[in-house]
């Protein structure tokens, strides 16, 4: 099943940033049957300096124009249901560590839509294309409830989002709605500390009112008993302190609270809050370059999820370095920063041969594609992380209830080992 032709087009992501759709057609020589698919890149607004290169140099036309000169000509004629070889073929003709000749926005667009044409020519979904026959397992859903930072262009709190996660949810419908109910919830608690909240929402559909951190956590520890004694469900909390946006080389700086912490201040913030509220997802709580308080914060809550985003950037090089120092006790994957499915598979088993668990996660300005759910499940992730209100957001969700549906009986989710 040859790659017959290829197009690229300027869309755009669900924050109205510019992105690309990368077309492929591929006929069947046997059955002249034709198969047409297409992928978009995700933009991210919070990117660590380690990823790749979203365009070249020139932006998004430079980015069109190195597709055309470039990966068109190499791609037509490769065979889709030979799993990867379009990503190699995009580190061949790019030849660069961060995809700086087609960016990594193109690299990941053509990954994706080249993976679906595979998974179309063979007649199976698109997670056992990328994990194969013995992926089953679904991962929790964890969602942004209340968001800060740059996702809420510093009108919330300072830190970035607030999250929760259904920890031992009978079925992925029963994880979904969970959290849905306290995203629906956590507004009526909002609007009693914050009368004149209007309902804005950020980049992720999180709520963004103009409350503290601690104020935030507190609302969406009340909403998370409520909805999970309703239920029976335990509801855990997280938080995704993007901490590197706080970084300004000396401090991290709370502006809206006022507060300078330097970083063993930072780390004594962040246990506490941990303690106080009985975290067990913590992201990103110190800067990009920081292993040292990473660790230090590991090896005091093991029993949590200690993830790191910026620090990785879902590159394997990074992944090594911090496990080899206990850094983490998870991943954050995202595709698009690392610029195919292949690297970010090998970010995964270089994750895993450290003990950290994958959590497959989407950007602040992502698409209308179901892509990440079939990623999360081919990758045998623990979690994926995908927002929970928005139709980019649903999107992937609704495709994870599908997929369970799909799976019945052999569907499993992860047992819970944290905390």
């Amino acid at each position: 099943m040859q790659i017959e032709d290829v197009w690229i087009r300027k869309v755009f992501t669900g924050r109205g940033d510019v992105t690309v759709e990368v077309e492929l057609t591929v006929e069947d020589p046997s059955s002249g049957e034709v198969l047409v698919t297409r992928a978009a890149a995700p933009a991210g607004a919070s990117r660590g300096m380690h990823e790749v290169a979203y365009f070249p140099e020139g932006g998004v036309d430079a980015a069109l124009a190195a597709f055309e000169k470039l990966v068109a000509p190499e791609v037509v004629g490769l065979d889709v249901t030979e799993a990867y070889v379009v990503d190699g073929k995009l580190e061949e003709v790019d030849g660069t560590p961060r995809f700086e000749r087609i960016g990594g926005a193109v690299a990941i667009a053509t990954s994706f839509a080249a993976a679906e044409a595979g998974a179309a020519a063979l007649g199976i979904p698109l997670f056992a294309f990328i994990g194969g026959a013995y992926a089953r397992k679904l991962p929790l859903p964890l969602g942004n409830v209340i968001g800060g930072g740059k996702h809420s262009r510093g009108l919330g709190p300072d830190i970035q989002e607030f999250l929760v996660i259904p920890l031992n949810p009978p079925d992925i419908f029963t994880a979904v709605y969970a959290n849905v109910e306290v995203h629906k919830r956590a507004l009526k608690q909002i609007l009693k500390v914050d009368s004149s909240f209007t309902g804005g929402k950020n980049d992720e559909g999180a709520w963004t009112p103009r409350i503290s951190s601690r104020t935030a956590l507190k609302i969406l520890k009340e909403v998370a008993a409520e909805v999970g004694g309703e239920l029976g469900v335990e509801i855990g909390l997280g938080v995704d302190v993007a901490a590197s946006s706080l970084w300004n080389g000396e401090k991290y700086v709370y502006k809206n609270e006022g507060v300078e912490r330097g970083p063993r201040e930072q780390l004594e913030f962040v246990a506490k809050l941990i303690e106080e509220f009985d975290l067990v997802y913590v992201e990103d709580p110190f800067h990009e370059e920081d292993f040292q308080s990473f660790a230090e914060l590991t090896d005091k809550y093991r029993d949590r999820l200690i993830v790191g985003d910026d620090i990785f950037v879902t590159n394997p090089a990074r992944i090594r370095e911090g496990g080899k120092l206990k850094a983490a006790t998870g991943v954050i994957v995202k595709p698009d920063q690392i610029g195919t499915l292949l690297r970010a598979y090998q970010a995964v088993i270089t994750a895993r041969e450290y003990g950290m668990r994958p959590v497959v996660s989407h950007r602040s300005g992502d698409t209308e594609y179901k892509t990440l759910a079939h990623i999360a499940v081919g990758f045998g992730a623990d979690v994926i992380k995908t927002g929970i209100m928005g139709g980019e957001r649903t999107a992937k969700l609704n495709e994870l209830i599908r997929l369970g549906d799909y799976l019945g009986k052999w569907a499993v989710l992860p047992q819970r080992h944290w905390r």
